[in-house]
């Protein structure tokens, strides 16, 4: 049994080896997302390698001795290899550089600046400026008592709402970036920044969102410590953009009257309001939009028939399914509060960050034709623009 154990791990390691020799020949030719064509190592025959459930290939080696011992041939590691080498290659691409630049004294905006040594941090060296009008030094962040800079505050709260866990981040940083942050610090970035930048977006669209007819608006469970707690969520469905969103912890008529009344906040005009058929809804609706008849002459209710039916809550139903994919990798939250905050970093990211593909690659607020002017990375604009504009 040992000598068996030996013979295929000498088999394995040739195999490996002989998988770099492979792609030292050239790349592996893609005719799909699942299919592989890699060449043969001694002679002009390529051979099939497809991905479905588990790897495959045509090889003799692969069908003869691989496949019912469980083992992979040079084919199947040379794609194995080849697709790490993308990754990677992938990574160093996008990965941000995080050098800060300056220029305008914090204290007194004087640009009279000139470098002043440096200063040691857990980042490692950081360069400290003197401001020759004012006398104040100081360094190139615009962020004070935190571990990691402004790009690296972006690169964590993008990962976190595309799904990755804090202590999968916390690992990422420590890989790619050799900085030491605990999950928790993490955590309160992400809450703190949140909350910030979502004040400055709130002030720059309030009054200017041209959101389409209709709102559809619906709740959802979310699972608070042993308890649960009710989100509602209202969306307009020309745009994709999430109007309002709040949380209560029962489903009575003052809690869905409290949605109402966020979306009427939000300046939306829209003709329908459409929900399921929860009684509470209609008298709301019309309770609501009844006393601001000037702005509102034309608000209805309806109600929705079923996924099936032409009137359909489709559009926030597939919001729900996106933010319990969020949700689901929380494994729930420890407090009212705690969700409160995540609720509003996501609202955050799905109006102003995430594109989607059923907006022709645009963001919601930006089909609500309001332009902040953020370039290719939104979250450092979006970041640097909320710290300017914090008083």
């Amino acid at each position: 049994m040992i000598n068996k154990i030996i013979t295929i791990k000498e088999f394995a390691d040739k195999r490996n080896q002989r998988a770099k020799e492979l792609l030292q020949k050239g790349d592996p030719e893609t005719l799909d997302g699942y299919t592989y064509l890699v060449p043969s190592q001694f002679s002009e025959k390529k051979y099939r390698v497809t991905y479905l459930d588990c790897y495959s290939c045509e090889c003799p080696d692969f069908q003869v001795r691989c496949k019912e011992n469980g083992l992979y041939c040079k084919h199947i590691k040379a794609i194995q290899l080849f697709q790490k080498l993308q990754n990677k290659l992938e990574i160093e691409e996008t990965l941000p550089e995080t050098k800060e630049t300056i220029n305008k004294c914090p204290n007194c905006k004087s640009s009279n600046l000139i470098k002043r040594g440096l200063r040691s941090s857990k980042k490692g060296k950081i360069q400290r400026y003197l401001c020759k009008d004012c006398r104040k030094r100081f360094i190139a962040s615009p962020i004070k008592y935190v571990q990691i800079d402004t790009k690296n505050i972006c690169l964590v709260m993008d990962l976190y709402f595309k799904g990755l866990s804090l202590r999968n981040i916390q690992d990422n940083i420590f890989q790619f970036h050799n900085i030491k942050v605990s999950h928790e610090s993490i955590r309160r970035y992400i809450r703190r920044f949140s909350k910030l930048m979502d004040n400055y977006v709130s002030k720059e669209t309030k009054g200017k969102l041209q959101l389409g007819n209709q709102i559809q608006c619906d709740e959802q469970t979310v699972q608070i410590g042993k308890s649960k707690l009710w989100n509602w969520n209202a969306i307009d469905v020309k745009t994709k953009y999430l109007v309002a969103n709040n949380l209560s912890k029962s489903r009575y008529f003052n809690d869905i009257k409290a949605i109402v009344n966020k979306v009427k906040d939000e300046g939306a005009r829209s003709e329908e309001y459409r929900t399921d058929s929860l009684k509470g809804y209609h008298r709301a609706i019309n309770e609501v939009f009844e006393l601001d008849k000037l702005r509102f002459p034309y608000t209805i209710h309806v109600r929705s028939k079923g996924f099936k039916d032409t009137i359909n809550t489709n559009n926030i139903e597939r919001y729900h399914n996106e933010w319990r994919d969020f949700d689901k990798r929380r494994r729930g939250f420890g407090n009212m509060e705690t969700a409160t905050d995540w609720n509003i970093g996501y609202r955050l990211y799905h109006n102003v960050i995430r594109k989607h593909m059923g907006l022709n690659g645009l963001t919601p607020l930006q089909m609500a034709n309001v332009d902040l002017g953020l370039g290719k990375n939104r979250w450092l604009d979006l970041l640097k623009r909320s710290l300017e504009n914090d008083t």
